[in-house]
């Protein structure tokens, strides 16, 4: 990138800052100092145990951020921890009043930003947080909660992950009527992690536009987490957004099948793909020293942004980098202070600056807004729903 572009970046997220999709500073938090907040105090530079911190955050030009409230789904209290999660948010919220806005609407956006502040949103990422609950699912509404991702990286009795074996082949009918009642909520129904199947079940079933919270290309790089391109073809008759992530083993092929081939390293030697024992790392290093892991760059990311605004248009692209829910980071995407080297790699590239408002702010702050127009329209119409999926799935 140039000086010029670099300079011109921060011209423009001076003005139009990023809407960032996912963050899973929460889930960090729980792990590494289980939330005690002056073990890691994100008001100064925390280099050496996380992605985010809000000084990076001003650097990296971050007007809004979505914090994930993410739990295992393998967690047999999955509801209480995702609450222990939300307590986070809103510790972190008290914590930090002057960096740290609650927002829960698009005017709460617009007004964080002109106060200077860092509007944050929570997304709770994975059905399973609702335990198959309607009244689960309005309790998180209440509590701040603005978009569910309809499953994480396992199924869920009502919806297909992309990461697990097909189940029910996509939405069961208490899954369209989650997509429903969050609809009737105007609560962001969020595609990423879900199957090619759920991906369209919900676009079936949805009143209001959905997100991708942090999903890239399938075209640019063929992962079932990224986003194929009839689904991209319908986010303009949905309205909705694609918040393109940095996940280097989403967005570039050869990270994709270097990992296939460490995960299977480890299978074939009796260890599952996840483990961290040191016996599985040792082994796992010892992949790694042979046979050296492929680094994403700020290009790569840039490559799936530019398929993805051929097909879907550019008003249906975001952002969503998933910070501090994924070990590696691309070559100058290494923490939240990168996104000014993206906007300059798309001004190199020729994104005019009203598009790039687009991708960072706009399409963003539209698509919440938008959902709440559904909501008050059906909220008029419609009471809430008190089937539970035995009644509708049998």
């Amino acid at each position: 990138m140039t000086s010029a572009s670099s300079a011109a970046a921060r011209e423009l997220l001076a003005e139009f800052p990023v809407v960032d999709g996912h963050n899973d500073l929460p889930w960090a938090l729980r792990k590494q100092v289980r939330y005690d907040l002056d073990a890691r105090d994100i008001a100064v530079h925390q280099n050496a145990h996380l992605h985010t911190d809000i000084p990076r955050l001003r650097e990296g030009g971050v007007g809004a951020q979505y914090w994930s409230v993410y739990v295992r789904s393998d967690l047999p209290d999955a509801v209480p921890a995702t609450l222990e999660q939300i307590d986070c948010v809103r510790q972190l919220l008290a914590r930090y009043p002057a960096d740290l806005a609650p927002a829960l609407t698009a005017a709460d956006m617009e007004a964080a930003r002109r106060d200077g502040r860092i509007a944050s949103l929570m997304g709770a990422e994975g059905g399973h947080s609702i335990a198959c609950s309607l009244g689960t699912l309005r309790g998180l509404y209440g509590l701040g909660v603005r978009y569910m991702t309809l499953t994480h990286n396992d199924n869920n009795p009502w919806a297909d992950s992309a990461t697990d074996e097909p189940h029910v082949g996509g939405l069961t009918a208490f899954g369209r009527e989650v997509v429903r009642e969050m609809n009737r909520l105007g609560m962001l129904v969020d595609l990423s992690h879900v199957a090619a199947t759920t991906m369209r079940d919900a676009l079936d079933a949805t009143s209001a536009p959905v997100i991708f919270s942090h999903s890239s290309s399938r075209a640019v790089c063929d992962h079932p987490r990224n986003i194929p391109d009839d689904v991209l073809e319908r986010l303009p008759g949905n309205g909705g957004v694609a918040m393109v992530t940095f996940v280097p083993k989403f967005v570039l092929q050869a990270a994709v099948d270097w990992t296939a081939a460490a995960d299977e390293n480890l299978r074939t030697h009796g260890f599952h793909h996840l483990d961290t024992t040191p016996e599985a790392m040792k082994l796992h290093r010892a992949f790694e020293e042979r046979t050296p892991r492929p680094v994403a760059t700020v290009s790569t990311v840039a490559d799936h942004l530019d398929h993805m605004r051929e097909v879907a248009g550019i008003d249906h692209l975001g952002i969503g980098g998933d910070y501090d829910g994924t070990a590696f980071t691309p070559d100058g995407l290494n923490d939240v202070s990168g996104y000014p080297n993206l906007i300059a790699e798309l001004l190199d590239r020729g994104w005019s600056k009203p598009d790039l408002a687009k991708l960072t702010w706009q399409n963003s702050v539209r698509v919440l807004g938008a959902a709440e127009d559904v909501a008050r329209e059906l909220q008029a119409t419609r009471p809430p729903s008190n089937a539970t999926i035995e009644s509708l799935d049998g």
